[in-house]
């Protein structure tokens, strides 16, 4: 073999490689257990010219046990966002969970806020796992949360965009038991 020929399988044997350990990870703990259901992770700032600094945190998950129930997905979200030093921020206890391939729809009620009237109000926000072209969307694009009540497992559509180079969001997409007939 050439050179050429040499690397070149190299390189796909390691991608190939790479590709069985990201599926060993991904299906469970490597001694038997399943992977978990669904889960959301990662963080990234919104894209905004006008100089705002808003981020989003993400670590949910839905356990394997509790594959055929999202009301049953557990973690926290985070949010801020604020511009000329004034603005807020929440902490957010996960009560849903809902992926479908690389989109994820979590919500939960806040449970650390400095907005008014936030605190024990439910949001929700969805995200599109893009690689490099990661989006969001968040329930209060329409809606007040300190008056309107998100039903478990809503939020808008995933519509802003990312900051390049920001975003690291990684949705599992879910795994659960269709019914038998």
């Amino acid at each position: 073999m050439n050179r050429r020929t040499k690397t070149a399988a190299l390189a796909a044997a390691l991608l190939i490689t790479a590709g069985a350990a990201g599926s060993a990870v991904a299906s469970g703990d490597g001694k038997g257990a399943p992977r978990e259901a669904a889960a959301l992770t990662g963080s990234a700032e919104l894209y905004r010219p006008a100089g705002d600094d808003i981020t989003f945190t993400f670590d949910a998950h839905l356990a394997a046990k509790d594959r055929n129930d999202p009301l049953k997905a557990t973690g926290t979200f985070r949010y801020s966002h604020y511009k000329n030093g004034e603005g807020g921020s929440a902490t957010v206890e996960v009560d849903c969970l809902a992926t479908g391939g690389k989109v994820a729809t979590v919500t939960g009620i806040v449970v650390e806020t400095d907005v008014p009237g936030l605190k024990d109000k439910r949001v929700g926000v969805s995200v599109h796992d893009d690689g490099k072209h990661d989006r969001l969307g968040y329930s209060w694009l329409a809606s007040d949360p300190t008056k309107d009540q998100v039903p478990p497992c809503n939020s808008a559509a995933p519509y802003e965009r990312v900051t390049p180079g920001t975003g690291d969001f990684h949705v599992l997409p879910w795994k659960f038991d269709y019914p038998k007939e």
